[in-house]
C-alpha cells in the first residue's frame, strides 16, 4: 500500500570538513550528510539545482524520498535539517536521516473522496469544498498510504465532514489531536440566494 516515494539523486562526496564542503559548492553542489538507520554517516553532495527545486515545491521536510548513490543500496530518508546563507537565503548543507521500514514518520497524505453520485446533497447541485486537500498523519515508513479515502455516500447540504469520520489504516494518526475539518458539503449559490430571498419575504410579511 506504499505511495510513490519520489527519489533524490546525490553523489558520495570524498573528503569531510569545511574545505571538502566549500569544494562541493564551487562545483555547483549542495553538501550534506546522511544518517541514522544503524550505518555509519555517510557524506554526500547534492546537485544545487535539484535541491533547491525540490525546496521551492514546498514540504521537503516532511516527504519521505528515495535517496540515490551510485555504488549504494538505496535507502528511505527524511530530511532533518537544511541550513541556509544568511544573506541570500540559499541552502549549504542538507542533513537527511535514514528510516528504517519500522520507523515511524510524520508526512503529508492525499486525501480521495469517492461515490459523489450517492451524496443527495451533491445531487442537488451542492458543492464539495474541500478544506484540506492532504492530510498530515504519522505513518509507518514501510507501509505509507497513498491516500486516505472520504465516502460521500449519504452527505447532505450541511454536512461537515471530519478527520474522525474516516477510516485510517491501521497504525496510522493524525499529528493534529483534534478532531479537524477535512471538507463540507454546501448549498449552491442559486440556492441559498433563494433561500435569502424567502427569508426577506417572510420577514416583510
Amino acid at each position: 500500500m506504499a505511495g510513490e516515494i519520489p527519489d533524490l539523486i546525490a553523489e558520495a562526496r570524498t573528503g569531510t570538513g569545511k574545505g571538502a564542503a566549500r569544494q562541493a559548492r564551487r562545483e555547483g553542489k549542495v553538501p550534506g550528510v546522511v544518517y541514522g538507520g544503524g550505518a555509519d554517516p555517510m557524506a554526500i553532495q547534492i546537485p544545487f539545482n535539484v535541491l533547491l527545486k525540490r525546496l521551492k515545491q514546498g514540504r521537503f521536510m516532511s516527504t519521505l524520498f528515495n535517496l540515490k548513490v551510485e555504488g549504494q543500496d538505496d535507502v528511505r530518508v527524511i530530511c532533518r535539517g537544511v541550513q541556509r546563507d544568511v544573506v541570500k537565503d540559499m541552502p549549504t548543507h542538507v542533513d537527511l536521516m535514514r528510516l528504517r521500514r519500522t520507523s515511524r514518520v510524520a508526512l503529508f497524505i492525499p486525501v480521495e473522496f469517492v461515490n459523489h453520485e450517492q451524496s443527495p446533497g451533491l445531487k442537488r447541485g451542492g458543492v464539495l469544498t474541500v478544506v484540506r486537500p492532504e492530510v498530515e498523519l504519522v505513518v509507518t515508513a514501510g507501509d505509507i498510504p497513498d491516500h486516505i479515502t472520504v465516502d460521500l455516500a449519504g452527505r447532505a447540504i450541511g454536512d461537515v465532514i471530519h478527520i474522525s469520520d474516516v477510516a485510517l489504516p491501521e497504525g496510522v494518526k493524525p499529528t493534529i489531536d483534534r478532531d479537524f475539518v477535512i471538507a463540507n458539503v454546501s448549498a449552491p449559490s442559486g440556492l441559498v440566494s433563494a433561500d435569502n430571498a424567502e427569508a426577506e419575504e417572510a420577514d416583510e410579511e
